[in-house]
């Protein structure tokens, strides 16, 4: 618990000090936000805002850990590193496509074919190291809501599954990203809520003292997961400080692509997979959102000729801005939705386990 203790209030102080550095830092090397042109117009106020926050996230969790770990003499585990393994994996490819935009003065940076190939192999990474070792020390062969059930998959299959669950999970939190705040806030109660499941999980462990048998988990390190995912919490959190309306710094794909992928990291792990489609709810329905867009647009154009709409723009928090609702407003009740979601999943979660399995 120290650790988790340690790591979350490190990673938070050292976000909100290095984020406030990169405000001006990344000002003077006009490293400057560019905005879409068939956006909402009120964005356009947010032209020349500091991008690439995501950056001082990955940092400040980065050092929070470690800090948690050298100030203990604890050798950080497997899992822990594996999941930074994707949180910095994935922030590179965000990186990069950010560093397009600003150094080319455009809205589009990678190509959606690159920033797929960049996702494919940081994922294939991470899921060929993940499947590897012990069953009981990797990954899981098969599904998971709160623990595992079903036929043991093949290996291939479950990579496969990786693959998809990261690049999605990391498409999604990009989507939402957009609004002041909105992402940084939702992500803060999603990590907050994999820290109580690590820890729970931890206290529960198959073998441990207590621990009952029927109920148990097979989980390797969820107290070190619970650890990263506090990190991650304080990070969130302590950028979400400059980060909220108005922003004075803008996280970019940088960090948006990198959370999403350590959100799925944490599922993996934790072999809470499909617990992460109702504790990400939110990210479900904005990606939804397109898909629904996308489809009757291609569909109605096909059909009579003119492409139709079901929302006035897409992703869904610029359709309720179109609307006439304050930014503000859109995410302080898109959190609402978010803190239902947690609420749902870790009722899911603990009454799971006092029902007990079966």
């Amino acid at each position: 618990m120290k650790a988790v203790l340690l790591s979350g209030t490190f990673a938070l102080v050292v976000s909100l000090f290095v984020t406030r550095w990169a405000i001006s830092q990344f000002a003077s090397w006009g490293l400057g936000q560019l905005i879409r042109e068939d956006g909402p117009k009120t964005h356009h106020v947010k032209r020349g805002t500091p991008t690439m926050g995501g950056v001082a996230i990955v940092a400040s969790v980065l050092i929070g850990y470690a800090s948690a770990r050298l100030l203990l003499w604890e050798p950080p585990s497997r899992s822990a590193l594996l999941v930074l393994l994707l949180l910095v994996g994935m922030a590179g490819v965000g990186f990069l496509d950010d560093f397009i935009k600003v150094r080319r003065q455009r809205s589009l940076g990678l190509r959606s074919r690159a920033k797929l190939v960049g996702q494919t192999l940081v994922s294939l990474t991470f899921g060929l190291l993940a499947l590897q070792g012990e069953a009981s020390a990797s990954v899981s062969h098969r599904l998971s809501l709160v623990r595992d059930f079903g036929p043991v998959l093949p290996w291939v299959i479950v990579l496969a599954l990786i693959c998809f669950m990261v690049s999605g999970a990391s498409n999604a939190t990009n989507l939402v990203d957009g609004l002041d705040g909105l992402l940084a806030g939702s992500a803060t109660m999603v990590f907050a809520a994999y820290t109580i499941i690590g820890i729970w999980q931890n206290n529960q462990l198959c073998g441990s003292v207590g621990a009952s048998t029927g109920s148990c988990y097979q989980v390797a390190s969820p107290l070190d997961l619970a650890t990263v995912a506090a990190a991650l919490t304080g990070a969130c959190f302590g950028f979400l400080w400059w980060n909220a309306s108005p922003a004075k710094i803008i996280m970019g794909d940088t960090g948006s692509l990198a959370l999403g992928a350590a959100m799925a990291g944490l599922a993996l792990l934790t072999r809470t997979e499909l617990l992460l489609v109702v504790l990400g709810g939110l990210y479900v329905a904005v990606t939804g959102s397109v898909m629904l867009q996308v489809s009757w647009f291609k569909l109605t154009r096909r059909t009579t000729g003119v492409g139709k709409r079901i929302f006035r723009m897409t992703p869904l928090q610029h359709h309720f801005e179109l609307l006439g609702w304050e930014q503000v407003t859109v995410v302080i009740r898109f959190w609402i939705i978010t803190g239902a979601c947690v609420a749902g999943a870790l009722g899911v979660f603990y009454g799971e386990w006092v029902a007990g399995p079966g």
